[in-house]
């Protein structure tokens, strides 16, 4: 028997496949076009649905016994659909501007705070609800043939099986789900103005949705009786793949975008967590929760610096048989010994990685990148430092913060693509003066889906079991003291760039 998971992202989806044991055997990926313009930022799902039947097919060719899969997400977005869930238009990404004034309305009418008590969300417009509004005000004859509002977990499990059901963790990122009560907030959506039974029905995280669609099977090659499992937002489904189960582990997601993910043995005082727009998410373990400090710029930034400033560079690492990463690493540590300097100790440039616009604690989308202590001898090797430091320096800030708000965190376990530098890795630790773990799972997303999956069949008893399968430790980072007081030195002046420069852009 096998167990999948399926990770839909932005602008990629893949499928992965273990056996019983928890051993990967296959992985299939595809992406898709997600368009961005002044107007608006939108996706169309009937392309990513085209990707995610292409990754399961690849996978159930290869694997004929697929008996169950997990199904996460990316947050915030949402479709509305008719009553077969055919699109009736673009589903409206969480960095779309439009949504502005509709969750300012909402605000005005029943308070940031009330709003938060609710939904565990200080009021923004990349959230759902706002963009509902949008979109039923702007485009009406949507709306009235809307029989389905979907965000793109409960869409796909909609595709697969023809039941609409939504997890508790990405329910929420509607900013119209309580929290407490675990079910939608009619208070929010009589104000709003939109219909509440529109939405699928929330579930449990880790809940079986049902066997997939005859017509599925046909078309992938998933046994008929395959069940399709109502996962989470892409950020639990990791924490879950990484093994933070407890208050004193929380989980470094180094992708595209840099998360921290710290784990609530019960609900945070949500007035700690409003200043810096920290939200309050069901966990998977009921009574727990969680929440997300997180950067749009984490790996993201480490590609820009690679792809954009680093072309020769590139030409050069392949010539030496190593990745770009690796060559500007050794070439970092190599000019640092030739000018009498510490290759492990802080670049002292200040890199502000909102290249994408600022998440936690600002959020704030119109800042922008800032590179400071450019001089006509800096590499291309030591922007790339700086760049890995910024991020870094971006999570210590959201770790005091979440700190402050009574996260008890005692260390980090490292997922991602990031997690294969040893160099940030190390930094990571050095910076926040915490143990870090880089664990052999990199993609915990579709480990995390697995896992669950396990359990709804029972291949695997409870997490503790499953994780005792499928999460192995690659490698411990231990802070050294001498490096994070230097690393704090120079933080104290990052920790003044934004409030300095953000005036003038």
């Amino acid at each position: 028997m096998r167990i999948a998971g399926l990770d839909i992202g932005t602008t990629g989806c893949k499928c992965t496949v273990f056996d019983e044991k928890g051993m990967q055997l296959g992985r299939a990926y595809r992406d898709y076009p997600a368009r961005r313009g002044a107007g608006g930022h939108e996706i169309d799902v009937t392309a990513l649905m085209v990707s995610i039947y292409d990754v399961i097919s690849e996978m159930a060719e290869q694997y004929t016994d697929i008996a169950g899969i997990g199904v996460t997400s990316f947050g915030e977005t949402f479709v509305m659909t008719d009553a077969e869930g055919s699109p009736l238009a673009s589903a409206m990404l969480y960095t779309d501007p439009r949504g502005a004034a509709e969750c300012a309305e909402l605000t005005d009418a029943l308070g940031a705070k009330h709003i938060a008590e609710i939904t565990g969300i200080t009021p923004h417009e990349m959230y759902g609800l706002p963009k509902m509004m949008w979109r039923k005000r702007h485009d009406p004859q949507v709306y009235e043939k809307t029989r389905h509002i979907f965000q793109m977990e409960d869409f796909v499990v909609f595709s697969l099986t023809g039941n609409a059901v939504i997890d508790y963790s990405l329910a929420t990122r509607s900013m119209a789900f309580d929290i407490e009560k675990l079910c939608w907030s009619s208070e929010l959506f009589d104000v709003a103005g939109i219909d509440a039974a529109l939405m699928s029905r929330p579930v449990p995280t880790g809940s079986d949705a049902g066997i997939i669609k005859e017509i599925v099977s046909k078309k992938t090659g998933l046994p008929h009786d395959c069940h399709v499992i109502a996962m989470s937002q892409d950020q639990v489904a990791a924490a879950i793949g990484a093994g933070a189960f407890s208050s004193d582990v929380a989980v470094d997601g180094a992708g595209t975008v840099q998360c921290l993910t710290p784990v609530f043995d019960q609900k945070p005082d949500v007035g700690k967590m409003m200043p810096g727009k920290y939200v309050i998410v069901p966990y998977a373990i009921p009574g727990k929760y969680v929440t997300y400090a997180f950067s749009y710029t984490g790996g993201a930034l480490i590609q820009w610096a690679t792809q954009t400033l680093a072309r020769h560079e590139e030409i050069l690492a392949k010539e030496a048989g190593m990745t770009v990463n690796e060559f500007l690493e050794r070439q970092y540590a190599a000019k640092r010994k030739a000018d009498g300097l510490d290759p492990d100790g802080p670049s002292g440039m200040l890199v502000l990685p909102h290249f994408a616009g600022a998440a936690t604690p600002y959020m704030d989308t119109e800042s922008k990148g800032v590179i400071v202590g450019l001089t006509t001898d800096t590499s291309v090797a030591e922007i790339y430092r700086g760049c890995m430091e910024g991020v870094t320096y971006e999570m210590y800030l959201n770790y005091k913060n979440v700190t402050g708000a009574e996260a008890s965190v005692k260390k980090l376990h490292d997922t991602g693509g990031g997690a294969r530098s040893e160099t940030w890795m190390q930094m990571k630790a050095d910076i926040l003066g915490l143990p870090i773990v880089a664990l052999k799972t990199v993609d915990a997303g579709t480990a995390g889906c697995a896992m669950m999956t396990g359990i709804a069949l029972g291949t695997f008893k409870d997490l503790d079991d499953a994780a005792s399968y499928m999460i192995e430790i690659k490698k411990t980072y231990e802070p050294r003291e001498e490096y994070h007081k230097k690393y704090l030195e120079v933080f104290d002046r990052y920790e003044k760039l934004y409030g300095s420069v953000r005036p003038i852009m």
